[in-house]
């Protein structure tokens, strides 16, 4: 075991988040969890003889944030019934699942999760645990949403009828949660190749809600799809929007000039698009899933023209959407679509952490030891992420400690 309190690094190049340092060897000093020092050269044997460890890799960079996730869900059962039975167990086989899911996070290098939320409260549970326990990746929670009643979202959110519900249920949701989850549109009928149902808020509506939460001094992030839920979640100003299927140009452009973050992810759609015969899709269907997913990786780059932030998230837990592998699937999806692998690792390390509010959103002096020991740089191999040799899940808040 490494000491969490004071030990080195010493990598041929590293990422900062945002800047590729290629020319090493580089030295890290942490000590109490944070970064001390950076050196250009290899200091490892001096600090060796001062009684510290040296770690050594051949590339270093920030822990890979998963934007989107679900811990108590499983993705890898692919079986309906199966699934179904899954969200009927007792709440501590819930918990149990979600702690194995934090793990699993982490082993596959993804140091930080957000959770979309559940009505269990369980992600809050594991993001208390997880602030104290090796082995586990962090977790920022969304905690409960808030929907529409008889409307989709029952397994993450709870029923607003009306104005005075939205306010009392915002209110009370941002005493714990990190961001308030809004419904704000069903899921895509892929049948159809469509959202058919209408948004669950109109403006106003919506709105109240991101005004409720930032009075807080909370987010949103918003469930939704389909063009007139997107342009009312843009013109709303909400913090950041989830999925975000059937995108227009027009309405990217409001979300850049309302500073609307996005996290498209690709995973559920892709899964089904790529393994069919685990929902059984006609082939007309499967024709829909793929114009879905060109039409999306499309629009990913016209949100990087428009500059809208974009986060990398996967929906994990999602069918066929597993924990920490999904980030390393969705980083090929962005890739595909023609992002660089500097934007894509930006996307799913420093652009997360800047979004969420982090002080030190980027490996720097200061900062948690939040990162990822690699044996080759990614901007040579994309490959070298599945295979992480170490990683560090480092506490955000500033009284926070690192943990291996």
């Amino acid at each position: 075991m490494i000491p969490t309190d004071r030990f080195a690094v010493v990598a041929d190049g590293w990422f900062d988040g945002e800047r590729l340092h290629a020319h090493g060897p580089f030295t890290f000093r942490i000590e109490e969890g944070r970064i001390a020092d950076i050196a250009a050269g290899d200091f490892g044997a001096t600090l060796a003889t001062q009684g510290m460890e040296v770690v050594r890799g051949g590339f270093l960079m920030p822990g890979l944030v998963d934007a989107h996730v679900h811990l108590f869900l499983d993705g890898a059962p692919t079986d309906g019934a199966q699934r179904a039975a899954h969200l009927k167990k007792p709440v501590e086989d819930l918990v149990d699942a979600a702690r194995a899911s934090a793990r699993q996070a982490l082993a596959c290098g993804v140091t930080l999760v957000r959770d979309a939320g559940d009505r269990h409260g369980i992600n809050h549970r594991l993001r208390d645990e997880a602030a104290h326990s090796p082995g586990l990746a962090r977790v920022r929670s969304a905690g409960l949403g808030v929907k529409r009643p008889k409307r989709y979202g029952a397994f993450m959110a709870r029923d607003v009828a009306d104005d005075a519900a939205i306010r009392d249920s915002v209110r009370e949701l941002a005493r714990d949660s990190d961001e308030i989850k809004l419904i704000l549109t069903g899921i895509i009928d892929f049948d159809a190749g469509a959202v058919t149902d209408e948004p669950q808020f109109d403006l106003a509506a919506a709105r109240l809600v991101v005004d409720t939460a930032r009075a807080c001094g909370r987010t949103t992030m918003v469930h939704c799809s389909g063009a007139a839920g997107l342009e009312i979640a843009a013109r709303a100003g909400v913090g950041s929007i989830e999925h975000g299927f059937f995108m227009r140009r027009d309405l990217l452009a409001l979300m850049a000039e309302h500073d609307v973050a996005w996290t498209p992810t690709f995973c559920p759609v892709h899964f089904q698009w790529a393994q069919p015969e685990a929902v059984g899709w006609s082939a007309q269907t499967v024709g829909n899933l793929r114009r879905i997913l060109d039409e999306h990786a499309r629009h990913l780059l016209i949100a990087r023209e428009l500059g809208v932030r974009l986060l990398l998230g996967t929906d994990a837990g999602s069918m066929g959407v597993e924990h920490g592998h999904a980030v390393h699937e969705e980083i090929e999806r962005y890739l595909e679509a023609g992002l660089t692998t500097a934007e894509v690792l930006q996307a799913a390390t420093a652009t997360a952490r800047r979004h969420f509010g982090h002080p030190h959103p980027r490996l720097e002096r200061g900062a948690p030891f939040d990162a990822l020991l690699l044996e080759r740089s990614p901007f040579e191999d994309i490959g070298a992420l599945r295979t992480p040799l170490r990683a560090w899940a480092g506490q955000p808040a500033c009284e926070g400690e690192a943990l291996q």
